[in-house]
């Protein structure tokens, strides 16, 4: 994979990633884990009539109502796998219309901006600078960055190798259980193995830094 400096290109797949300004904090509480994950479904779709944070002073009915609009519409990107850490997050995107990624992230990060600062009475930006973003080249370079993803947490130790799949933050659960509703589009990446299991089993396979992660380690915080 290689970083791109060129205008992002719909119809690509991206690995975009960022950390909290200064290295510090980005999720304190699982409510701040929830409002990203939120964020990331409500923003994916192009031109939100109104800001999250308004939709969730709404009533469940209405807000039922928003999301069920929105699906019938047009999307910014995307959303193939991600995961949020304490003091960054990964993210894998196709692009679906010109600037997409662009809008989605803006719109994504001050929504989140926005929440983190009224809750922890703080001020100023949370995440460092512009997101970063990396072109996927390949369909192995894609499954490879996915299961990179879904490692993060075991990976930076945070987790142990047995409360992988305990990790509430991240795809992974969408990739290996029959979840009848899902804003993540799998179907990239699972369509190369033959069922959720033999994904499981590629995950299980690298659950170590090993030949696979090292593809893609230049992608890794300290790059940031």
């Amino acid at each position: 994979m290689s970083q791109r400096r060129s205008p992002l290109v719909t119809s690509y797949f991206y690995h975009i990633f960022n950390r909290g300004v200064a290295r510090q904090p980005t999720f304190l509480s699982t409510y701040d884990y929830s409002h990203a994950e939120l964020a990331l479904e409500y923003y994916e779709y192009f031109m939100p009539k109104i800001s999250l944070s308004r939709l969730k002073d709404q009533s469940l009915e209405r807000r039922q109502e928003v999301f069920a609009n929105m699906r019938s519409g047009k999307k910014n990107v995307e959303i193939i796998s991600y995961v949020f850490m304490p003091n960054h997050f990964h993210l894998l995107l196709k692009q679906t219309r010109e600037n997409g990624i662009s809008e989605f992230m803006s719109q994504f990060s001050n929504s989140y901006t926005r929440y983190f600062n009224t809750k922890h009475n703080r001020v100023g930006p949370v995440f460092q600078g512009r997101f970063k973003s990396v072109l996927v080249e390949s369909t192995e370079q894609l499954i490879h960055l996915s299961r990179y993803i879904h490692l993060n947490p075991v990976a930076s130790a945070i987790i142990k190798e047995d409360k992988l799949f305990d990790y509430k933050w991240s795809s992974l659960r969408y990739y290996i259980q029959d979840l009848k509703e899902s804003f993540i589009v799998s179907e990239p990446v699972l369509s190369n193995f033959t069922s959720k299991e033999k994904y499981r089993e590629f995950i299980l396979d690298h659950v170590g830094y090993s030949q696979a992660l090292e593809k893609v380690k230049h992608l890794a915080l300290e790059e940031l």
